[in-house]
């Protein structure tokens, strides 16, 4: 029963470690909007899959986590406030929205091709093991666009051939959605904001049509006439029939894809962590930004079965290079979880399994600094001195 199990994950704590991160150690911990940032905090264990993405209320003092088929809520001291549990999809990364406070996350059902955009009224999580059906916290929307390009028949020969990499079929090898991130449009430093939602793509070396990023737009400000509480035996289909916005971005074939999208105030650029592809002809890193000064441009998406243009994101030049393929990016390690605070200051996400069953998760404090091939440090205090988060 996941709700013990939730019980016993209030007194969790960090598994022992051995290995040591170059870090920094500020006379003080750091502040964002005033609220000083401890330097590590800890989300519990639970009997799920592993952390997949994390979002910070800092002003309100909250931690939210997703845990693939769970969401938790904790304060910045760790102690779990509450969760949501009894997800049968998939629960990917998670973004807190800055025009209602509620936290948005992608959701997928593949076997019934239903994608969705999950939002959760976290001010009513008040308990351990409220259920995402039933108790009124957490409603959906659905992303037309998504199926789409999921179930598209690529090879026409009339057979949609289901969750898998091995086919041709998937329009830009769409495996669903994983990274949510809210910011201003692509080439703008205001305005407003806009949730933009990653593809995740499937691993397939075989094929060049799955070499881009894909990054749909919503505008989510009149998104209550679509919102639906989720009977997951039945998915509903409500949501808007378009996007907002379509946007390509060439980083080499990647393992599904970007797993956690951020806008970063900081730097005013849109952060990219993957599990690294495989291709032999690219660099594969793990961590890219999108220059978000940059304007899209109209252009051929390369690699395409037949000739296509769309709107394309341009990679911030900077960290490595690899001049075969004019690709820039960085060696980091933010596919579980990355959310960036203001003022250069980060929280990196990283997790494991117990050994008990469970999954715990947990975060450090990181710092920019823009180097390659790691563009952060972890900063750190007597608390989290000679731990063993990862480094790169």
């Amino acid at each position: 029963m996941v709700v013990g199990l939730a019980l016993a994950a209030l007194a969790a704590a960090p598994a022992p470690s051995t290995a040591s991160t170059p870090a920094s150690e500020p006379a003080s911990l750091p502040r964002v909007g005033g609220v000083e940032l401890p330097t590590h905090i800890h989300g519990g264990a639970w009997p799920t899959s592993h952390v997949q993405g994390v979002t910070v209320d800092a002003e309100n003092g909250h931690v939210y986590w997703s845990f693939t088929q769970m969401l938790v809520k904790t304060d910045l001291d760790g102690t779990v406030l509450g969760t949501v549990e009894g997800l049968t999809g998939h629960l990917g990364d998670i973004d807190l929205s800055p025009h209602d406070g509620r936290v948005y996350g992608s959701l997928e059902y593949k076997a019934e091709e239903a994608f969705y955009i999950a939002v959760f009224d976290v001010a009513k999580i008040d308990r351990i093991g409220m259920n995402a059906e039933t108790d009124g916290v957490m409603t959906t929307v659905h992303l037309a666009e998504v199926v789409e390009d999921f179930t598209a028949d690529m090879n026409g020969d009339g057979v949609f051939d289901g969750d898998t990499a091995n086919t041709p079929d998937h329009r830009y090898g769409c495996s669903g959605i994983d990274g949510v991130s809210f910011g201003p449009g692509f080439g703008r430093s205001g305005g407003p904001q806009r949730l933009m939602v990653a593809y995740g793509v499937y691993s397939n070396t075989e094929r060049t049509d799955n070499d881009h990023q894909v990054i749909l737009e919503y505008d989510v400000r009149r998104w209550e006439r679509y919102e639906r509480p989720l009977t997951q035996s039945q998915p509903h289909r409500s949501g808007p029939r378009h996007t907002d916005g379509k946007y390509f971005v060439r980083t080499g074939n990647t393992t599904y894809g970007v797993q956690n999208l951020q806008y970063d105030p900081h730097t005013g650029n849109w952060i990219m962590a993957v599990y690294e592809g495989k291709k032999e002809t690219y660099p594969n890193y793990s961590f890219f930004l999108v220059d978000g000064s940059a304007r899209p441009e109209r252009g051929e998406i390369t690699g395409q079965p037949e000739p296509e243009r769309g709107r394309l994101l341009s990679l911030l030049p900077a960290g490595l290079h690899d001049p075969a393929t004019g690709t820039h990016g960085w060696e980091f390690h933010g596919n579980y979880g990355i959310d960036a605070l203001g003022d250069g200051y980060y929280y990196v996400a990283e997790g494991g399994p117990v050994g008990d069953g469970t999954q715990e998760g947990e975060v450090y404090l990181y710092r920019w600094t823009g180097e390659a091939p790691t563009p952060f440090e972890r900063v750190m205090d007597d608390t989290t001195a000679g731990d063993g988060a990862v480094e790169g």
